[in-house]
């Protein structure tokens, strides 16, 4: 494993409070990374930062140790309500800076409340109800209780938002909006910004609803980490589990994911690797949030080796120790393809990032090392990487619908319908109804 790149500034050099660096030592943590060296300074002094930096490289401890001096310098009477709102794009991220915040302030007098929807609304409105210091959450279900009058946002002192690039992607840029223009000034706030990539969009963000924000780069020229070792290859779509089995074989990882782009490739991918003797977990978008933080800590604790995931668990995951990442099918998103590998190398470690470049997603490749500036070297497939005799799963058995007494049964249980050319007409008396939209999460 390689040494984590740190600078020569120690954490106990900064205008931290004692508490604070009492819990920095206390985790391992005594000099700063780059991202960490040249915004803490800064915001330490109550100056805006807008921050980019390679995932896994310290910006979650940046904006952290930031808002606890801030909120421990503030002598006035205690504020009833929340003084501090981290922003996060997915519950896992939330849940990240939640369990890094408990333990970097320790020994720090102030109270968190996670919030995040999916579970535990009771419970989460509770803990708003005991005057915390610090929300950290999920925009959706903080207005929700915003809405509700659980807390009020005229007391917010710092501002966070974290993945501001996911923001958009995800769509809770209108959710931002109406949170920050419900806070206090810009100016009498701190406000702090933090993402893998700084678009266009992002900076706009910024200036629109930070007070002068210092725009700070940590190797913007290196889109991906040194650390991470890139190869691809070419399979066809046939050869694609053989190939995963023999790297899987030959790789021997700790602790491995595999990313795809579908829930149902997920399924299929699970099915074959757990008949081929490999104890696997799925991760995808509907998958329920208590059940999701059991499969992540099944894999966090290695009761798990083996993640299977859709991009719901690219970003805003720290699992240490992940030394193999697969992209089994080529993300259509280039960012995507940063944020999946960035998944290891975490804090300096070393590790292996292997892609198929199928028939299906493989002109996604050239955009790709377009926008990470540099060739992922192709290998050839040799007949020891195949897998020869490959275990076929047991079908899958579908879901049974369970119908309420006296409704119609769902039309695949009646009679098929008789195949009409598009140009023979359909009266409307026989026209199939319009389909639902699909509920996206």
């Amino acid at each position: 494993m390689k040494k984590t790149h740190l600078t020569e500034t120690r954490f106990s050099n900064l205008e931290l409070s004692d508490s604070i660096i009492k819990g920095l030592k206390e985790a391992g943590f005594i000099n700063c990374t780059p991202i960490q060296d040249k915004s803490l300074p800064l915001a330490l002094r109550d100056k805006d930062v807008a921050g980019q930096a390679q995932t896994g490289t310290g910006k979650t401890a940046s904006f952290l140790l930031a808002t606890f001096q801030r909120l421990i310098n503030d002598e006035s009477e205690k504020i009833k309500n929340p003084r501090a709102l981290i922003l996060a794009p997915t519950r896992e991220l939330a849940i990240q800076i939640h369990k890094d915040a408990l333990v970097l302030g320790k020994y720090v007098n102030l109270k968190f409340a996670l919030i995040y929807g999916g579970t535990d609304y009771q419970k989460q409105l509770d803990k708003l109800k005991t005057n915390v210091d610090i929300i950290i959450g999920t925009p959706g279900r903080i207005i929700d209780f915003y809405r509700q009058g659980a807390f009020t946002l005229d007391n917010i002192q710092v501002t966070v938002m974290d993945e501001a690039d996911r923001m958009f992607d995800l769509g809770f840029i209108k959710d931002i909006r109406f949170l920050l223009r419900r806070m206090p000034p810009p100016e009498t706030r701190l406000n702090l910004l933090f993402s893998a990539t700084l678009s266009y969009k992002v900076t706009e963000l910024a200036y629109e609803h930070m007070n002068n924000p210092v725009l700070i780069r940590i190797e913007s020229e290196e889109v991906t980490s040194k650390a991470i070792n890139q190869v691809a290859y070419c399979p066809a779509n046939d050869q694609k589990i053989p190939l995963l089995l023999g790297l899987l074989k030959h790789h021997q990882p700790q602790r491995s994911i595999v990313f795809v782009n579908t829930k149902r490739c997920a399924e299929q991918l699970d099915d074959y690797l757990q008949a081929n003797g490999h104890k696997t977990a799925m991760l995808s978008g509907d998958v329920p949030q208590e059940k999701r933080q059991r499969l992540l800590n099944d894999f966090q604790e290695n009761r798990v080796t083996l993640l299977i995931a859709t991009d719901v668990a690219a970003r805003g995951l720290h699992i240490p120790d992940v030394s193999h990442v697969f992209n089994y099918d080529l993300p259509q998103d280039v960012e995507d393809y940063v944020h999946r590998i960035g998944r290891t190398a975490r804090f300096g470690a070393s590790g292996e990032a292997i892609s198929f470049i199928c028939e299906e997603y493989a002109y996604s490749m050239p955009d790709i090392e377009d926008y990470i500036g540099e060739k992922v070297p192709v290998q050839q497939i040799t007949p020891d990487l195949l897998v020869e005799e490959v275990i076929k799963p047991e079908r899958r058995e579908p879901r049974e619908r369970v119908v309420p007494h006296g409704k119609r049964p769902p039309r695949s249980e009646h009679k098929p319908r008789e195949h009409r050319t598009p140009r023979q007409p359909t009266s409307p008396a026989s026209a199939p109804e319009n389909p639902q939209p699909l509920e996206i999460q």
